[in-house]
């Protein structure tokens, strides 16, 4: 459960990192000819690469990846509903960050929703027991191949939309990947080459990954942050928390079942209420695909 929760500080301070170097970018010198070197196409391409070079940017590079460490350990050590929840705690972090280092104001429903994923987390850690030890049925890594490309027309589908139908849609879209990737780890049983050559659930984990990143960030780049978000956070925690416990084993501790419930819903709950954080305040340009840098 740690190490869930170390991958969600990762994230989310990841995002405002990230957050801080594309308003830098954008600041007032910071182009070619001393403007804001702002606009689209090729300029928001500069902008890109003027924050990468940033190294706030390079640091939330290498929280992401630390964070992504974090998110295997986590799965293969507690159930995937409590892993899944977390990761979703991740925008309390960034709500939490971005009001130090972005000076936002957050209102106090936001600041009670904080508390709420807070609680909910404790619930949740009271309550876990440890990883199912079931490997699943041998149609799963198959079904969660079909889930990812059925995340690719998900998104087809969604492009041809506009606002918030067309944000909700494509938000979900990457919630799913994000979820097969979480189920996916807990499939991959072996690392040496050959398994893992032949293992359709890592294809299905590379697949859902990349789909998923594509479905954000498109979402967020044309279309409302919190609806985007909100699809995400109920695609990626709902989908494969069932999946755990229905055919991988996960349980909780003796007795404790609906205090396990009790804490997923209330963290769920308060991540959904932080929804406009999916993508850290002032992030213009570049930072339309700060929340979408993660892979699971």
């Amino acid at each position: 459960m740690m190490c869930a929760l170390g991958a969600a500080v990762c994230f989310g301070t990841a995002t405002v990192l990230q957050a801080v170097a594309a308003r830098a970018a954008t600041g007032p010198g910071s182009g070619p000819d001393g403007g804001s070197g702002g606009g689209s196409g090729g300029g928001e391409v500069a902008l890109l690469l003027r924050a990468v070079r940033q190294w706030r940017y390079a640091a939330g590079l290498a929280l992401d990846g630390l964070g992504f460490v974090f998110q295997i350990l986590a799965l293969r050590s507690v159930p995937i509903y409590a892993v899944g929840a977390a990761l979703a705690a991740s925008l309390a972090v960034t709500a939490v960050v971005a009001a130090r280092l972005l000076r936002v104001r957050l209102s106090g429903a936001e600041w009670a929703a904080v508390g709420v994923v807070c609680a909910g987390l404790a619930l949740l850690g009271l309550a876990s027991g440890a990883e199912g030890d079931l490997a699943g049925p041998g149609w799963l890594p198959y079904a969660l191949l079909g889930t990812a490309a059925g995340v690719l027309l998900l998104g087809a589908v969604g492009g041809r939309l506009s606002g918030r139908p067309r944000a909700l849609l494509l938000g979900l879209g990457a919630g799913f990947g994000f979820g097969v990737v979480e189920v996916a780890v807990r499939l991959v049983n072996s690392l040496s080459p050959y398994d893992l050559l032949t293992d359709p659930a890592l294809y299905a984990l590379l697949l859902g990954g990349g789909a998923a990143f594509l479905l954000l960030t498109s979402a967020l780049q044309r279309g409302s942050v919190t609806t985007a978000t909100a699809g995400m956070v109920l695609g990626e925690t709902l989908g494969p928390a069932a999946v755990g416990v229905l055919w991988l084993g996960d349980r909780t501790r003796d007795g404790f079942a609906p205090l396990a419930v009790l804490g997923f819903a209330v963290a769920v709950a308060g991540a959904l209420a932080l929804a406009r954080f999916g993508e850290a305040p002032g992030a213009e340009g570049a930072g339309a695909g700060v929340a979408a840098k993660r892979v699971g």
